[in-house]
C-alpha cells in the first residue's frame, strides 16, 4: 500500500459501542464519529483493529439495531475511496458477509501483514497487525471458548434464536463477565509477562515485521522488541480514547480530546 505525500495511516480499536447500554455509548460513538470525520481529509487508509462493537452477530437478514452513526460515517469514507480494514475481535467475531457487501470494508478474522510505502520518502515498512485476542501462551481458559463461539455448529444454534433473545443473552453475559473495558485485565503485567510481547517476539523469529500492531489489551503500550521492531497496543475508546497514525516514517499514539 502506497501513502500518498501529506496523507496518514490511522488506527483504532476497542471501542465496544453498545456497553453497557446503547444510551450510555451514545457519548462515545458521536466522539468517535467525530474523530472519522477529523481524520477523513488525510487519511489513507484507516484499520479498525476489532471491538468496535461490545455485541455484533450477523443473522441471515438482520444485524443488531443501533450504531447507526458510525455505519453511516463508515459508508461515506468507504464510498469516497478512502479503504478501511476490519478486523474482528473476541466481541464482534460473528461478522459473515454486511460489512463487505454493505459498505465495500473487508473484514479480517486473523492477523494480516501489510506494507507500507511513501513515494516521497521512498521508505517501506511492514506492519503485523491483528485484534490479538487468543494469542501468545497462558490464557487456555478464552482459547477453549473461542473455539466454541467460533465453531459453525454452535452459531447455528444461536442463529435460530429469536434476535431479541440473542441479543439480550449476549448482552448480559458482556455485562455480567466484566469484559466490556476488561477492567480485569487492563493492567501492565510488565513486558517479561505481556503475551502479545512474547507472541511477537516469537513471530520476529520467524521473519522480521517492524511494527506489531493490536487492540484487546485496552492499554496503550509502546514496547520495542529490538533495534529495528517495535509492538504497539492501541488502548481503547473507554477510558484513553487513543489512536494510533503513521506517517510513513514513524507510528505515534495520540489521544482525541
Amino acid at each position: 500500500m502506497k501513502i500518498p505525500k501529506g496523507k496518514k495511516v490511522y488506527f483504532a480499536s476497542d471501542n465496544h459501542l453498545g456497553a453497557p447500554t446503547m444510551e450510555a455509548s451514545r457519548p462515545r460513538e458521536k466522539k468517535f464519529v467525530s474523530w472519522l470525520d477529523e481524520i477523513k481529509h488525510d487519511a489513507a487508509a484507516i484499520f479498525l483493529v476489532g471491538d468496535l462493537f461490545d455485541f455484533w452477530f450477523e443473522y441471515k437478514t438482520v444485524i443488531p439495531k443501533g450504531f447507526t452513526r458510525t455505519l453511516g460515517k463508515l459508508a461515506e469514507i468507504s464510498d469516497s475511496g478512502i479503504p478501511i480494514y476490519f478486523f474482528v475481535g473476541n466481541h464482534d467475531l460473528w461478522m459473515s458477509g454486511y460489512f463487505e457487501e454493505e459498505l465495500n470494508i473487508p473484514v479480517y478474522h486473523k492477523p494480516q501483514e501489510f506494507t507500507f510505502e511513501t513515494v516521497t520518502e521512498r521508505s517501506r515498512s511492514t506492519f503485523f497487525i491483528g485484534h490479538g485476542d487468543g494469542l501468545g501462551p497462558g490464557d487456555k481458559g478464552y482459547k477453549r471458548m473461542k473455539k466454541v463461539f467460533t465453531n459453525p455448529f454452535f452459531q447455528w444454534l444461536f442463529r435460530w434464536l429469536h434476535p431479541d433473545i440473542g441479543v439480550k443473552i449476549a448482552q448480559y453475559m458482556s455485562v455480567k463477565n466484566k469484559m466490556i473495558s476488561g477492567d480485569d485485565d487492563a493492567k501492565f503485567l510488565g513486558e517479561e509477562n505481556e503475551w502479545l510481547v512474547q507472541y511477537c517476539k516469537k513471530k520476529l523469529q520467524e521473519k522480521h515485521r517492524d511494527f506489531f500492531v493490536f487492540g484487546h489489551r485496552h492499554l496503550p503500550l509502546e514496547i520495542k522488541l529490538n533495534e529495528t521492531s517495535e509492538y504497539i497496543n492501541l488502548g481503547d475508546w473507554i477510558k484513553y480514547y487513543t489512536y494510533g497514525v503513521f506517517d510513513g516514517l514513524d507510528f505515534k499514539l495520540n489521544v482525541y480530546k
